[in-house]
């Protein structure tokens, strides 16, 4: 009998699957991943979402991928609501690079991508949320910040006006698609070119946030140190994006994402002292 995944795909597609597999998640969300392959070639990859918050991740990113449309997202095939909501995409595994490992020139393409993504535009995608107030929740709530143990509460307390102003400072508006969510698990390198894919919380914003946001990741897994490819445009999201991972990690983890605050967790203690040395602020006093 074939997968419930594979079934609906096929009647969504007209077409018969000859083989299929199950794919193991390399991202932290619990959705089921199939890719499958139909009588006539045609190659395509299936996810599936029970678990709130991920079927309405998936109906977003099915109104995305109508929206934004390029070689730097895979082509959306076919779309089935109900409880369990089926994206059918363009199967991106053929001749893919999924890093880490960082190849040269990876990084470059990964680069490029987020370049023709800046110039692309959707009028329809909400915009950004400006300001950004994780630096806020912080000073409001300080207990799951302090609770990972990267800096006393005196630091915090002498960092903070810093920080709240660089997270006042920064602009977030801007007509460029943001994707939102760049790291190496939403990314492949196919033919030279970088294509991102979960789409669900792209937006229309400043373009610098999605590179911003991805080099914490990026130096986790061996590429460059942030330090090493942000301008000075780029730079000024620094500590909006450590004030993310400083908000979130020390939280409970969501159901449908366990592991999740350990890698924010580390993102974060690569961003915070990038945030730092950006202000010109000494160093979280207890980071490891």
């Amino acid at each position: 009998m074939k997968p419930e995944p594979v079934a609906r795909g096929e009647r969504a597609l007209g077409g018969e699957a000859v083989s299929w597999e199950r794919v193991v998640s390399r991202g932290w969300s619990r959705a089921e991943h199939w890719t499958f392959v139909l009588a006539d070639g045609t190659r395509a990859f299936a996810k599936v979402a029970a678990i709130a918050p991920h079927p309405d991740w998936l109906r977003q990113e099915a109104v995305v991928l109508q929206l934004v449309r390029g070689p730097f997202a895979p082509e959306l095939l076919a779309f089935e609501d109900g409880r369990r909501p089926l994206l059918v995409l363009e199967d991106l595994s053929d001749g893919a690079h999924w890093p880490p490992p960082w190849r040269p020139g990876d990084v470059e393409a990964v680069l490029a991508t987020l370049a023709e993504l800046a110039a692309a535009r959707a009028p329809a995608l909400p915009s950004f949320p400006d300001p950004w107030l994780n630096w806020t929740a912080v000073a409001d709530d300080p207990e799951p910040f302090l609770s990972l143990d990267l800096a006393s509460a005196g630091w915090l307390e002498r960092a903070l006006p810093e920080l709240l102003a660089a997270e006042a400072r920064a602009s977030y508006a801007g007509e460029s698609v943001v994707h939102g969510d760049v790291r190496s698990d939403n990314l492949c390198v196919r033919h030279g070119r970088a294509v991102l894919v979960d789409w669900n919380f792209a937006m229309r914003g400043n373009p610098a946030l999605d590179i911003a946001a991805w080099l914490p990741s990026l130096a986790l897994e061996g590429g460059p140190r942030p330090e090493e490819l942000a301008d000075a445009v780029v730079a000024a999201f620094a500590p909006p994006v450590a004030g993310f991972f400083a908000a979130h990690a020390g939280l409970p983890p969501p159901e449908g994402a366990p592991l999740v605050r350990g890698f924010q967790l580390a993102q974060l203690e690569v961003a915070l002292p990038w945030a730092c040395s950006v202000l010109e602020l000494p160093p979280p006093d207890l980071l490891r």
